[in-house]
């Protein structure tokens, strides 16, 4: 028999949609069933690699690991990759497609929901039960047409929703009162009931707007969620996890390791850091644009990006360059991932303009490489040791090819044989194409060692882990699960 489904919308983006599922799946799978995450439709430039040699939303991948599952491109076949000069990039279950601006993306949605029912349905061949998380708003009329991520996809699916408000940002009562009063009647007959996400203080004081929501909308209250800090310690799904939104963990300031990162635009799976700021002995500053690089750093990182021209074009425009070149020639330490990399180096060219026009740009001339974008999106995980002989395992995600004289000091030797990156003849700047580095213990330690400090403080994944279980405990306590099961079809 296909699977059970239960899909759940948002009153707004950032809600707690992507954790919600996660924190479900965990909990459902521990009372023994096959569980499987799904999202028709995602926008994010965080992404992860498949066992299937694809890429989807970092969350969804979470997710599948909270339901004790290998991530695959049919757990979220649409996803959209915000990329400069092209408006996005569309990836469809797991490969890139095309690109597309936001208003001619309306037009091309309307031939998308055969592959997202394609998926949909391949998930519920191999579960109990599929929970299906929504984007954005359930209240977003305007985009309703041809809608394939909220109620198209419900409706089309016919799978009963759960509609989650934050009562955290204020105006719960009207955002899902008002969701109800602005969508179709027909819609609004899909919510079953609905759900108060990250409540802080005493729930008996909002005993009453859980009924009032109850009486206005004729939808089940299922639960009030009180905010839950272990939450923090799970990546979040998009760059607003970036501004200190979702329960993310506050700056460790004064610690005796300063990082800073370089928020440029487009920037993209930036999660590789979450492990390095969960280190009690490491700062990790966020400088933007606008902002000036502190002089005390010790280590400086330029993370991925969906752009790298575009992204190097506004660090040079904030002046970053001459300060990166005043922090090396203090001793400083410089990292780059992926397009950070590929900016370090003499060139980078894109022939085919990928990125917008074409032509070539000098790079920061950091590491002795120039990259070329083109060729095929290399999508694989891998694993190996870096040339401090330190393990590590992660997955490459990026176009383009770095050639030059610096890869003959190759940042990581890969298990399968091949090499990566660059290391300069200082050993101060470095380079690779290797995302999640820091979530492998033994790499970070190394890092923390090499800037001056003790090693690492914990077993990161072991900590994802258990801020699993903490969020499906969590909502076993504050929601009616099983109500949630029996509603579901």
């Amino acid at each position: 028999m296909p699977a059970r489904s239960l899909m759940f919308q948002g009153t707004g983006s950032d809600v707690g949609k992507s954790l919600m599922v996660a924190g479900l799946a965990r909990a459902l799978v521990n009372r023994g069933l096959r569980v499987a995450p799904f999202k028709p439709q995602n926008m994010s430039n965080n992404a992860a690699v498949t066992v299937d040699g694809g890429e989807i939303g970092r969350a969804q991948a979470l997710q599948a690991r909270a339901a004790r599952l290998a991530p695959t491109v049919h757990m979220n076949p649409v996803l959209l990759k915000p990329q400069g000069g092209h408006g996005s990039q569309i990836v469809v279950q797991g490969r890139v497609a095309g690109a597309s601006g936001a208003a001619d993306y309306q037009r091309v949605k309307a031939g998308l929901m055969p592959a997202v029912l394609e998926s949909f349905n391949l998930l519920r061949q191999d579960a109990d039960i599929v929970l299906v998380e929504g984007a954005g708003s359930a209240s977003e009329v305007n985009l309703r047409s041809h809608d394939i991520a909220n109620m198209g996809f419900a409706r089309a699916a016919d799978v009963p929703v759960v509609l989650i408000g934050d009562i955290d940002r204020g105006g719960v009562i009207a955002s899902i009162v008002g969701t109800q009063a602005v969508i179709d009647p027909a819609d609004a007959a899909m919510i079953a009931g609905f759900i108060i996400n990250r409540f802080r203080g005493d729930p008996a004081l909002f005993a009453d707007g859980m009924a009032i929501i109850q009486a206005r909308t004729g939808w089940r209250a299922i639960g009030l969620v009180p905010h839950l800090e272990a939450a923090g310690r799970l990546p979040a799904e998009d760059g607003l996890g970036l501004a200190g939104k979702g329960g993310r963990p506050a700056q460790t300031a004064g610690a005796p390791i300063r990082i800073a990162v370089l928020v440029l635009p487009h920037i993209s799976n930036f999660d590789d850091l979450d492990p390095l700021e969960a280190e009690p002995q490491v700062e990790m500053i966020q400088v933007r644009p606008g902002e000036a690089l502190p002089g005390d750093i010790d280590l400086v990182i330029l993370p991925g990006s969906k752009a790298t021209i575009p992204a190097l074009a506004a660090l040079r425009a904030a002046g970053f360059d001459i300060d990166i070149a005043a922090h090396v020639r203090r001793g400083g330490h410089v990292l780059g991932i992926c397009g950070g990399y590929q900016m370090l180096g003499r060139s980078v060219s894109d022939p085919a303009g990928l990125e917008g026009a074409t032509g070539t740009v000098p790079g920061l001339g950091l590491l002795d490489v120039d990259t070329v974008l083109a060729g095929d999106k290399t999508l694989r995980e891998t694993s190996g040791r870096t040339a401090d002989d330190a393990t590590f395992h992660g997955y490459e995600m990026h176009v383009g090819v770095t050639t030059g004289p610096g890869l003959a000091r190759p940042f990581a030797h890969f298990a399968d044989g091949r090499v990566d990156g660059a290391v300069s003849a200082s050993g101060r700047v470095s380079g690779c194409y290797v995302h999640g580095l820091f979530a492998d213990d033994a790499q970070r330690d190394a890092w923390l060692r090499r800037l001056g400090g003790d090693g690492v403080d914990h077993a990161y994944e072991a900590g994802v882990e258990a801020a699993l279980d903490a969020l499906a405990a969590h909502l076993e306590a504050h929601l009616d699960i099983d109500w949630l099961v029996k509603t579901s079809r």
